[in-house]
């Protein structure tokens, strides 16, 4: 296999030649994938997504890589706030939200947190889709505009570099 075969390939695999609208789409659904329940499963999620609609995979792993360590947390509190806002759990009145039930140590199993937890498991679907659609209209937008930015100025540049040159040269 010759080098240039194997550059020709990454450019392929990773899409670097995609559009800017195509980019921003790949890493406004890397944002939708970071938001998602699936905690564990985000970077399968996007080589599946990014395989199965072929776009680029770099756009895509970056835009599922605003969920990381440093923003897990807030993440997930913004979550279950949206989601428990959009739907109570209990006797809780709309835009209300009723404290959780303390859970039992003395006995703790995976049985019992799931019962005691069950009841915030759609809030949390809920507000993670919701959140994952909002992040993900607001991220295609800005990235589309930088990604155009970047390449106008590209193009500047290089338009200013060749009619250096040229000036050079006469």
């Amino acid at each position: 296999m010759t080098w240039s075969r194997i550059k020709r390939m990454t450019q392929q695999i990773l899409h670097l030649g995609d559009s800017p609208r195509r980019t921003a789409l790949a890493f406004a659904i890397g944002v939708f994938i970071a938001f998602s329940p699936l905690y564990g499963l985000h970077t399968i999620s996007v080589l599946v997504c990014a395989w199965a609609f072929r776009l680029n995979v770099v756009a895509m792993l970056a835009g599922s890589l605003i969920n990381n360590p440093w923003t897990l947390l807030p993440i997930l509190g913004t979550t279950m706030w949206v989601g428990l806002r959009l739907m109570p759990v209990g006797t809780a009145t709309p835009l209300t939200i009723d404290t959780p039930p303390p859970l039992a140590w003395g006995d703790f199993t995976v049985q019992m947190l799931w019962h005691q937890l069950q009841p915030f498991f759609l809030p949390f679907v809920v507000g993670a889709t919701v959140l994952g659609i909002v992040c993900s209209l607001i991220a295609y937008p800005l990235l589309l505009f930088g990604i155009r930015r970047y390449h106008d100025t590209q193009r500047r540049l290089s338009a200013a570099l060749a009619a250096s040159l040229r000036d050079e040269t006469k």
